[in-house]
């Protein structure tokens, strides 16, 4: 039995954000939660700050070194995610045999790895 655990923003070439369900057969709670929504939030507002370097016209240098950084911040928060995935969801699909996940899985990483 599929259950739907929460939306998840997907941000696509142009940067607009797109809503969908993440669904998988178990639920448990997240460790690092809170930290993951503190760092997402701090990488909000880092992209905020060079939008408005861009709207100001910043040099262009200088916007290429903060967008560095945030691409580095997201790689950061991607790895904990990652990380629990594996250690919570994916164990879980291969004791109940849910080969569904592990295909899921790889098929984020392929699109995660472009």
């Amino acid at each position: 039995m599929k259950k739907t655990i929460s939306p998840l923003m997907h941000i696509d070439s142009e940067g607009y954000g797109h809503a969908h369900d993440h669904a998988h057969g178990h639920t448990h709670p997240h460790e690092n939660k809170k930290a993951v929504l503190n760092r997402m939030s701090r990488i909000i507002g880092h992209m905020q700050s060079v939008r408005t370097m861009v709207e100001n016209d910043r040099d262009c240098s200088e916007v290429l070194i903060q967008l560095s950084a945030i691409r580095s911040a997201l790689q950061s928060v991607s790895r904990v995610i990652l990380k629990e995935h594996m250690s919570t969801c994916i164990v879980d699909a291969v004791r109940e045999g849910d080969m569904q996940q592990i295909e899921e899985l790889n098929a984020a990483i392929d699109k995660f790895m472009k």
